[in-house]
């Protein structure tokens, strides 16, 4: 897969991270990775409460939640096999970096379609840098188990941009998701040196 063409991102992930960072911090991956799947369960259920009126919309975010506290679990079970433990919840200076250019105020339509559009972004970064790990790390069992969610996080993605496009109104979606991609390729320079999934 070509994230480059798929997702459109402007800016690589540098596959020194899987080198000099994920390899020899494992367990601190594997916790702030379980979170983000957590929080995007939760991001889910928030656009369930927030748009309970839009059926289409409240069918795939209730079955996206069960896939993403699956995936939890599974990183859940990752960590207890390795003998670890779940460690605290971690900020996630990236998400909340991108939730910054949120539209505030404007209609109720504006919103949505921003909060679909900021959740695709943190897909499509989730399913690149799966894959940079996935083609990078020497840990069979998680180069596998990176590929299989990098796949699953490109069709997140796509959903969002999908349910974006259905609910637009005259919103232009394309040059907004532009805007997106502009400030997430400013915003992306400077992460790819901590041990979590963004940082």
């Amino acid at each position: 897969m070509g994230e480059k063409t798929i997702l459109k991102l402007q800016l690589p992930t540098d596959p020194l991270w899987v080198k000099n960072v994920v390899e020899s911090n494992i367990e601190e991956i594997l916790t702030d990775h379980a979170f983000c799947e957590q929080k995007a369960a939760s991001n889910a259920i928030t656009l369930i409460v927030q748009n309970p009126n839009l059926s289409d919309l409240v069918q795939e975010m209730a079955m996206l939640v069960q896939e993403e506290m699956d995936h939890f679990k599974r990183v859940h079970d990752i960590i207890l096999a390795r003998g670890f433990v779940l460690g605290r919840e971690r900020k996630d200076n990236y998400v909340n970096e991108l939730m910054q250019f949120i539209i505030k105020g404007g209609s109720r339509q504006d919103q949505l379609i921003d909060r679909l559009l900021f959740s695709a972004m943190i897909e499509a970064r989730s399913c690149e840098r799966f894959k940079v790990m996935s083609e990078h790390i020497k840990d069979e069992e998680l180069s596998k188990f990176y590929y299989e969610l990098m796949v699953s996080e490109a069709t997140h993605y796509t959903m969002f941009i999908g349910l974006a496009r259905k609910y637009a109104g005259d919103i232009d979606v394309e040059k907004r998701w532009k805007e997106f991609l502009d400030y997430e390729a400013m915003v992306i320079q400077n992460y790819g040196k901590s041990e979590s999934i963004h940082g």
